[in-house]
């Protein structure tokens, strides 16, 4: 069995094993994953031989389940989903159900999403009162002030992700309304985009803007291009807002029956129908590297992966059925659709280990190759669990319609921020932050982490020293590091210094074989320009990605993640932050 390494027992006593009165742990991490297992195989007849299942290959760090799972599970206050969408409507007492909905989400350790492009603009008449209406910017404030007092299942404070489209009136006010750093720290903010829009972004051209009240325009217009540079500019300067491709997101909803998804969970990796939820869980890449063999084909134990795809695939779908539904139309519709979402950690990890640069079309081939596996295998093993217990309710509304299959999605890639500490890996498929840096979490907490990869490979080569350790911790990379070999530096080569394209191509590999989406964070260096952005986020939408967030280095003062360089004035982050992939402020994995 794996053992956790000492920073993960920490973070694992301050946010995951059980307390007594005092505040002490009164578990240990082995008691977690026996509590965790044995209340996913509830669900399951044979239920020993799937505790010892779960359990084996939790212990063993090649899967993890998302925080409320491993918080969670077996308890009373068993609510075991990271993600959840909840509606926004044009009445003052739905906002204000919808605020109170929420705040009990973010207790129990969920994440939220909303869609606030319902909500009528600013000035807009409000027949009841005579009065004008606020707008949807002052409610997103409204929200962001009541996750303050909420802190998630004791384990951070709530995650929130607003929507709203670009036909919006107030679309401007929104774009801007996190211009100041530390404004509405619970949220991060997504501008909802479909085909129409970005054509008019090529080719040139207005956009009517729409009164959701009304449903009318009257006549009001302004340039898409006006959009869209308040959009890149604004993320240029502090990563925000980030941008989702609606028309990308519906075009492959699983169920279309169902409605079109309007909003995604707070990171972006998981559109939702209104109140639904969904589970996710991170396989650990590392885990299934073998010594021997030439090319990755060889090196990766295809065996072992197919069988811990099943057995992850297994225990997110009991959870639904273990779950305690906070509200009786989330229980509704997640369990009409039993939406799953397995992802991925420590890409970046394998692909040291390979000795395959990062920004190279062999990383792009291995992505594809090892992702289309998972999906290929969870969507087998769905279909056995529907075969074995029966399939998703709402399945004549799929694109499953007249199969038997379990559960509406099957993937999903999350950032994984802590629970890639826990794994002791890379998070999510981000390439490394740095080869060193110190990364903030549980209440201001440092922890300062270095590249074990890193290590081992320049003792192995003969360049490790006590000098090399210092440079690395002011430095974070090996730019300006000299005696590096430079194959070394190819394999090694950090968040920004990965050129942005290689990002999204990254990202567009693995979205080749994701039912819902990925949460990726394409990194920029400092000078990079806002023409830049913008090229980013149309090759984004041309890839196919159904999202993207981007971080320019050192346009935020204050992030989770950080090098120790005195002279290096700004922190930087990417999407393995506590919050956001950077723009990010919260983040429920």
């Amino acid at each position: 069995m794996g053992t956790f390494h000492e920073d993960a027992v920490r973070i694992l006593e301050q946010r995951y094993l059980l307390k007594d009165a005092a505040g002490k742990a009164v578990e240990t991490p082995e008691d977690m994953l026996r509590r965790v297992s044995e209340a996913a195989a509830s669900a399951d007849k044979d239920k020993g031989y799937w505790e010892e299942a779960f359990y084996n290959v939790m212990a063993g760090r090649r899967f993890l389940p998302n925080s409320p799972a491993l918080a969670n599970a077996g308890l009373s206050r068993g609510q075991l989903s990271a993600c959840f969408v909840l509606p926004v409507s044009d009445s003052l007492e739905d906002i204000f159900e919808t605020m109170k909905r929420a705040a009990l989400v973010h207790k129990t350790g969920g994440g939220t999403g909303f869609s606030f492009s319902t909500v009528r603009p600013r000035g807009d008449r409000v027949s009841s009162t005579g009065g004008e209406a606020s707008g949807p910017v002052s409610f997103i404030k409204a929200f962001n002030c009541a996750t303050d007092a909420v802190r998630q299942g004791g384990m951070r404070r709530g995650a929130n992700m607003a929507v709203l489209d670009y036909w919006h009136p107030d679309i401007l006010e929104f774009i801007n309304m996190k211009e100041e750093e530390g404004v509405l720290a619970n949220f991060n903010i997504s501008v909802g985009v479909d085909k129409k829009f970005m054509d008019r972004i090529i080719n040139g051209g207005d956009i009517e803007l729409i009164n959701p009240r009304t449903g009318k325009t009257n006549g009001r217009t302004i340039p898409a291009a006006a959009v869209f540079d308040a959009m890149t500019r604004a993320a240029w300067a502090n990563g925000e807002p980030g941008i989702l491709f609606f028309d990308h997101i519906n075009k492959v909803n699983t169920v279309p029956g169902c409605g079109p998804m309007k909003a995604t969970n707070p990171c972006g990796e998981q559109p939702l129908l209104d109140y639904e939820s969904c589970n996710l869980g991170s396989l650990n890449l590392t885990s299934y590297i073998r010594e021997a063999g030439e090319g990755y084909r060889e090196r990766i134990d295809w065996e072992l992966l197919a069988q811990d795809t099943a057995t992850a695939v297994r225990f997110l779908d009991n959870i639904i059925d273990i779950n305690s539904y906070i509200f009786p139309e989330i229980e509704s519709v997640t369990k009409g659709n039993r939406k799953t979402g397995l992802g991925v950690m420590g890409f970046a990890d394998m692909l040291i280990e390979l000795g395959i640069p990062y920004a190279s079309d062999e990383a792009l081939e291995l992505a594809e190759s090892l992702m289309g596996f998972i999906r290929a295998k969870a969507l087998e093993t769905s279909a056995a669990l529907g075969n074995e217990k029966g399939s998703f309710p709402n399945i004549d509304k799929s694109i499953y319609k007249g199969k038997k299959m379990r559960n509406a999605t099957v993937t999903t890639i999350a950032p994984t921020g802590t629970l890639s500490m826990l794994a002791g890996t890379s998070s999510g498929i981000e390439p490394l932050f740095g080869l060193s840096f110190i990364k903030e979490v549980l209440e201001g907490r440092r922890f300062h982490v270095t590249s074990r990869s890193f290590e081992e490979a320049a003792r192995k080569r003969g360049f490790w020293s006590e000098d090399l350790v210092q440079e690395l911790a002011h430095r974070g990379s090996l730019t300006a590091i000299g005696g590096i070999p430079e194959d070394v530096r190819r394999v090694f080569a950090t968040a920004f210094e990965i050129p942005p394209e290689w990002h999204i191509k990254v990202q567009a590999a693995f979205q080749k074989h994701v039912d819902n989406a990925v949460s990726k964070t394409i990194n920029f260096p400092a000078g990079a320009t806002v023409e830049e952005v913008r090229s980013a986020y149309i090759l984004a939408w041309k890839s196919g990605l159904k999202g993207l967030t981007i971080y320019r280095d050192g346009s935020r003062s204050n992030q989770v993640l950080k090098f120790a360089s005195k002279d290096r004035d700004k922190d930087t982050t990417n999407g393995e932050n506590d919050t956001f992939p950077p723009g990010c402020s919260t983040c429920p994995e």
